[in-house]
């Protein structure tokens, strides 16, 4: 029978552990990755709009 870890989502096999570290690395990677790049900042989706505040050619 497999080890039994306890972690922050209860008891789980070592290999379970690890995947979980894993995509909670990953998660938190991705989520400061949006933040540094804007992606859920209100003020910079109004700017991107074409035709109101960019000042890019109309093609």
């Amino acid at each position: 029978m497999a080890v039994m870890i306890h972690s922050k989502y209860g008891y789980e096999p070592l290999e379970w552990v690890q995947a979980d570290a894993r995509l909670d690395k990953w998660y938190k990677d991705k989520k400061r990755r949006a933040k540094q790049h804007g992606a859920f900042s209100l003020e910079k989706n109004k700017e991107v709009r074409h035709g109101t505040t960019c000042k890019c050619p109309k093609e």
